[in-house]
């Protein structure tokens, strides 16, 4: 069994703000697997299914993001699978936006949620996919981070989203190495790829 969370802010004020990449990319992935993320349990909303052979956990935390770990930690003390089975999504202002980033661990970086979430779990070893919305040269990374997506924006945030949701759904059905080979690509890559696919169209 896999966890999958999506970190972002609960409530219609947020939905489509740059800070709720996680929330997003779960839609997605309930969306192609019919799962419903409706049940609310330990202070998160929880949609049960399948992807392959496996079964996962969506995890939206209502907690708001800097208290991320709260409820994280609730769900993996009640269904407690290992911790390389939890998969935590979200935002990273330190990637250029549109670009995704998997890794198997590691640190919180500047991130308040992920940084709530190692700290609730005492552990930082389980993937997470991050996805770059940019924005290390705004002055006021607050009203940055929790500001709608523009226009503009629109485009490599939902591609980039549409990715980090594969890319779960490829870590789940053949781990995270896997992932990792299939989905970091370097921005100029991934740009010579999109050209690619418009000559094809």
């Amino acid at each position: 069994m896999y966890i999958i969370v999506g970190l972002g802010n609960p409530g219609k004020k947020y939905e489509l703000t740059r800070h709720n990449m996680g929330f997003l990319a779960l839609d997605l992935i309930a969306d192609k697997y019919g799962i419903d993320i409706g049940k609310l349990k330990f202070r998160a909303l929880l949609g049960e299914g399948r992807i392959g052979d496996e079964k996962v956990i969506l995890v939206k935390p209502q907690t708001y993001m800097n208290l991320s770990g709260e409820a994280v930690r609730e769900v993996m003390n009640f269904y407690k699978v290992p911790m390389d089975h939890m998969i935590v999504i979200y935002d990273d202002i330190d990637l250029p936006e549109g670009v995704i980033r998997i890794r198997a661990s590691g640190s919180s970086g500047t991130h308040n949620g992920m940084r709530n979430v190692i700290y609730c779990l005492g552990d930082q070893g389980f993937p997470r996919i991050r996805v770059g919305i940019g924005g290390n040269d705004h002055g006021d990374l607050i009203n940055y981070v929790t500001g709608r997506i523009t226009e503009k924006e629109a485009d490599p945030l939902w591609d980039a989203l549409n990715r980090a949701a594969e890319a779960a759904c490829d870590t789940v059905i053949n781990g995270v190495a896997h992932a990792m080979q299939e989905y970091n690509i370097k921005p100029r890559r991934l740009k010579k790829l999109s050209e690619e696919e418009e000559q094809a169209k």
